[in-house]
């Protein structure tokens, strides 16, 4: 079931469940995964997108794999908060996930989440090379970590 409110998609998860939190891009999907407390999410891997069936199949390993109790997307608004071609193409990909899964999906605003993802890495010293491999799902660990912050307060 997909949920626009987060906290009705907090509502819905199953008490200690881990998080799957996903940086949709055009040709990448970021991952991170929380721990079952929910207090920190960690950067997995960045998904090289095919299409939607091997990406689907990719993601629902992982979620089978670690026992994942909800999905939560990066929303790519734009910056006055209006939702653009992106948040449309967002919203498809979950729309045709929750075709294949019952565990819940919800969506996180992912402003500037890539520009905090790329000052870390910069800070951290990290190369350019290695920066490009590893930006998406450390993006998804920053939208992931936003969510489990959040869900403290509620």
């Amino acid at each position: 079931m997909i949920h626009d409110i987060f906290e009705e998609f907090a509502g819905a998860l199953a008490p200690m469940s881990a998080l799957i939190g996903l940086d949709l891009g055009e040709k990448t999907i970021g991952v991170a995964v929380s721990d079952r407390m929910r207090g920190v999410a960690s950067p997995l891997e960045t998904v090289r997108r095919k299409k939607f069936t091997l990406d689907s199949a990719r993601l629902l390993e992982i979620i089978a794999d670690r026992e994942i109790g909800g999905i939560l997307l990066g929303l790519p608004k734009n910056m006055d908060g209006s939702e653009g071609p992106r948040c449309q193409s967002t919203r498809a990909f979950a729309r045709n996930l929750s075709r294949l899964t019952e565990v819940p999906i919800g969506f996180w605003d992912e402003r500037l989440s890539t520009v905090a993802a790329e000052k870390a890495l910069l800070e951290a010293d990290t190369t350019r090379k290695r920066r490009g491999q590893v930006i998406d799902h450390v993006a998804a660990g920053y939208i992931l970590q936003g969510a489990l912050d959040r869900m403290r307060f509620l």
